[in-house]
């Protein structure tokens, strides 16, 4: 293999000719070999457009010679519309607060650039990755940068499949109002419930999970490009400095603002927890829906089977029919997987020492893993699951009419003594409630009829007063 021979301030090593990138990188991929992966395809594509809005920025300061600029741009481009994704070789995980993952971008920008202008590769004089790609920024601005645009492209994405599970949900809601079922508390009887309350209620939760997402955005728009180092924005000229961002919001098609403080827009992170704790907190909503669908949909003989959900795949290799609730699970499974790391992230961000946080791409690598599975596993509980969820309404009725629950709406009148003696009597006979009440003329007929309304149960309508006792 043909190699070209690249020197930087730890000593010379032979680059594949025909690499883009250069010497820091493949020193960092020697020396990070942590997950086997490269960097997401939408962090490189971030990094890409902070590199074009800085070499367009850079130009029209004056700074950097026109012809330059254009090259470096029209490099950028290439990796924005996908191209040379492959030559980022860096592991995600890495020391040096991101620094590689910058160079790396700043090797591959450089030599397109350099091809562009008709050089060969690693032809430095021509365009350099550090004085011209890197022109007016330091890895400290460009990779938090990078990261929050990264969010800002993934964080849409899973607040749209949100918006389908709260409309699924809300469509099942409505589809299952009239199924009277009971309901639990601690897995044991409790009262009445419609099975539309269920999922509205799961829609409800699945709507603010939609507003926290879209609110932490905000967090994400605020970007310390211009900071360089620590914040003090040295090496950037005034011109460079407040035009930076704006450009970058025309690239990137999305609205930035720089931060007011570059000083603590570099050291602190805690607009990435903040984003972090969302997507948790969704995911502890996702999990116990799940577990809810697995749990009233167990059986399908001998569980609770009030629902069924759509069977996607054999269950066992072993077992015969069976069939297991894999979407639910799954569900579970990317929850998990959030909720750790989120507990990473959290770590990540309190990590950091004085004007810098090195622990950044642990951080960001987790929260995109979160991101997109949190965006994987409510498309598929929408289209392999909750669109496809059908209600046993006969076994609704029966758990209904043999449970003892409903024996608590007879409090108010006949007091708690007296409904739990009725209660012990119909376990230890097995005589329904509502038969057992009628049998010994506790009230009236017309009243029980009154009190024993599933639907009025399960609603407003049996505060009405119908003759309650005094308290």
């Amino acid at each position: 293999m043909k190699t070209r021979t690249e020197t930087d301030s730890i000593g010379s090593l032979h680059v594949p000719a025909g690499a883009y990138y250069g010497v820091q990188s493949l020193r960092a991929r020697s020396n990070f070999h942590i997950t086997g992966r490269r960097m997401d395809a939408d962090f490189i594509v971030s990094l890409a457009q902070i590199k074009k809005a800085a070499a367009i920025t850079n130009r029209n300061a004056g700074d950097l010679k026109a012809s330059v600029a254009n090259a470096v741009i029209a490099a950028c481009d290439e990796i924005i519309s996908g191209r040379l994704h492959s030559q980022f070789i860096v592991d995600p995980i890495q020391g040096g607060a991101g620094t590689s993952a910058n160079m790396n971008a700043n090797e591959v920008i450089a030599n397109r650039a350099i091809e562009l202008l008709g050089g060969e590769k690693g032809d430095y004089s021509i365009v350099h990755p550090n004085d011209h790609v890197n022109m007016s920024q330091s890895t400290n601005d460009v990779f938090p940068t990078a990261g929050k645009l990264t969010m800002l492209k993934l964080i849409p994405e899973a607040v749209h499949q949100l918006e389908r599970l709260a409309a699924a949900l809300e469509k099942k809601a409505g589809e299952f109002d009239d199924v009277i079922k009971m309901g639990r508390t601690q897995l044991q009887d409790a009262v009445p419930i419609r099975l539309g309350q269920e999922f509205g209620a799961w829609a409800a939760a699945a709507r603010r999970d939609i507003v926290r997402l879209q609110r932490v955005q905000d967090e994400m728009r605020v970007v310390n490009m211009g900071a360089t180092a620590i914040g003090t924005s040295v090496n950037a000229v005034p011109a460079y400095l407040y035009n930076i961002t704006a450009n970058l919001q025309k690239i990137c098609g999305c609205k930035l603002v720089q931060a007011e403080d570059l000083i603590d827009g570099t050291q602190n992170l805690d607009g990435f927890v903040a984003v972090s704790g969302a997507m948790k907190t969704c995911a502890v909503n996702l999990s116990k829906m799940a577990n809810d669908f697995r749990l009233l949909s167990s059986g399908p003989r001998t569980g609770i089977m009030e629902i069924a959900l759509p069977a996607k795949q054999n269950g066992s290799s072993i077992m015969p029919g069976k069939v297991n609730p894999v979407i639910p699970e799954v569900v579970s499974q990317v929850a998990f997987q959030i909720i750790g790391n989120d507990c990473t992230a959290t770590l990540a961000a309190e990590a950091g020492q004085l004007e810098l946080n090195a622990f950044e791409p642990v951080l960001f690598y987790n929260l995109i893993e979160s991101a997109r599975g949190l965006t994987g596993a409510v498309r598929t509980l929408v289209d392999n699951c909750v669109t496809g969820i059908t209600a046993n309404r006969e076994v609704c009725r029966r758990h209904l009419e043999e449970s003892v629950g409903i024996i608590t709406a007879l409090c108010p009148y006949i007091g708690y003594a007296k409904s739990a003696e009725l209660a012990k009597e119909s376990l230890k006979t097995g005589v329904p409630i509502l038969e057992l009440v009628e049998s010994r003329k506790v009230l009236s007929g017309d009243r029980l009829k009154a009190i024993f309304d599933p639907a009025a149960m399960t609603g407003n309508a049996h505060m009405r007063n119908v003759g309650r006792i005094s308290v």
